[in-house]
């Protein structure tokens, strides 16, 4: 429940009608979201490699479940990175292999990321994460 409580938090963005400046007596400067240009690319990186250890593990833990509507939360003790891992899509199958999607929340210190992944399932039976990339909404 709390992880889908953050997630509608995090989609749901801020807004606020009205202007709060006679809240504070004095006029606040307007900020907004600079776009870049377009064909530029954004850097975005992906957490450290010792974090992600801790979601790829919650993702194979949450995906070998094959629970419906579940998350797994996952921490690195070292760093106190956490996050919680969750599906997103049904199954489908890639070369043979039957693959799902799921998102990952990053959060450390003050600040919150979020991570999109597919993983699919060995011959083991064990799922293997593919692919970690920045989530785009």
């Amino acid at each position: 429940m709390a992880a889908a409580f953050t997630l509608a938090l995090c989609c749901g963005g801020c807004s606020l009608s009205g202007q709060l400046d006679s809240l504070f007596g004095e006029k606040s400067e307007r900020t907004g979201t600079i776009t870049p240009p377009p064909g530029t690319k954004e850097m975005v990186q992906l957490p450290p490699d010792a974090d992600l250890a801790y979601a790829r593990a919650a993702a194979s833990a949450v995906l070998s479940r094959g629970e419906k509507d579940t998350s797994m939360p996952w921490e690195n003790p070292s760093t106190g990175a956490r996050g919680t891992v969750t599906p997103i899509a049904s199954a489908y199958t890639v070369d043979g292999r039957t693959c799902r999607d799921f998102l990952a929340s990053f959060v450390t210190g003050n600040s919150q990321s979020w991570l999109q992944g597919e993983a699919c399932k060995q011959r083991q039976g064990d799922w293997e994460v593919r692919t970690f990339k920045p989530w785009k909404s």
